[in-house]
C-alpha cells in the first residue's frame, strides 16, 4: 500500500484528511440540518458564513491563478461567490436572514488571505472546498429540499458541469500532474487538513450560536 508521502497528490489529500473530515461531516449542526431536524434559517446561517469564504479563496486564486502549480486545477464554471450572494437575496426575499460571521468564519478568511502568495496550500483549500461542493454538498441539496421544501435560494449546489463524476475524476488526475516540490506537497496537505478543521469549527460556533 503506496504511504502518504509516495501516494499520487490526489490520493494523498483524500487519506490525510479523513480524520478531519470525519469530524467536520458528523458535526452536531450538519447532522441536524442534515436529518431533517433543523430549520431553513440554519441553511442560510451557514450559506451567509460560505460567503467571506469563497470570496476570499477565489480572490486569492485569481490573485495567482497563472502559477503552474495551480492553473491546472482552476475552472471558473467552480467560482462560488456570485451564487451564494444571489442565494443570500432569495433568502432575504423572502424573510430569512443570517448577518452574524461566526469567529471561525472569520480564521477561515484570515487564513485563505495568508495563503495569497502560496499556490500550493491554495491546493489544499481547492480541494476540500470544491470538490466537496461536488460530492457532500449535492447530499445536502437534496436534503434541505426534501426536509425543508426548499426549492429556492440553492444555486450555490448547482454547477455547470454535466457530468460530475467525470469532472471530479479528471480533477484529480489534474491534481496528480501539478508540478510540485517535496515542500509544495506538504503544505497542500496541511492547508487542506487545516481547512476542514476550519469548517467543522464553522459548525460548532453556529452550534454555540443557537442556530438550528
Amino acid at each position: 500500500m503506496e504511504t502518504t508521502i509516495s501516494a499520487p497528490l490526489s490520493r494523498a489529500l483524500h487519506d490525510s484528511t479523513i480524520v478531519a473530515h470525519e469530524q467536520a461531516e458528523h458535526a452536531a449542526f450538519i447532522t441536524r440540518l442534515m436529518g431533517g431536524n433543523g430549520t431553513p434559517d440554519g441553511l442560510v446561517a451557514l450559506l451567509r458564513q460560505s460567503l467571506p469564504v469563497y470570496e476570499a479563496l477565489e480572490t486569492a486564486c485569481r490573485g495567482i491563478g497563472a502559477d503552474p502549480r495551480l492553473s491546472a486545477i482552476l475552472d471558473p464554471r467552480l467560482d462560488r461567490t456570485a451564487a451564494l450572494r444571489a442565494d443570500l437575496e432569495t433568502h432575504r426575499a423572502q424573510g430569512r436572514s443570517f448577518d452574524v460571521l461566526v469567529p471561525a468564519t472569520e480564521a477561515y478568511v484570515a487564513e485563505l488571505q495568508a495563503c495569497a502568495s502560496d499556490p500550493a496550500a491554495l491546493i489544499g483549500h481547492h480541494y476540500v472546498r470544491y470538490l466537496g461542493d461536488l460530492s457532500g454538498g449535492q447530499i445536502i441539496k437534496t436534503m434541505v429540499r426534501r426536509h425543508y421544501g426548499i426549492d429556492e435560494g440553492l444555486s450555490f449546489y448547482e454547477f455547470d458541469i454535466p457530468k460530475p463524476k467525470v469532472y471530479k475524476d479528471d480533477y484529480r488526475a489534474a491534481l496528480d500532474t501539478l508540478p510540485l516540490s517535496e515542500a509544495d506537497r506538504e503544505s497542500a496537505l496541511a492547508a487542506a487538513t487545516r481547512a476542514f478543521e476550519l469548517n467543522h469549527q464553522i459548525f460548532v460556533d453556529l452550534d454555540a450560536h443557537g442556530v438550528r
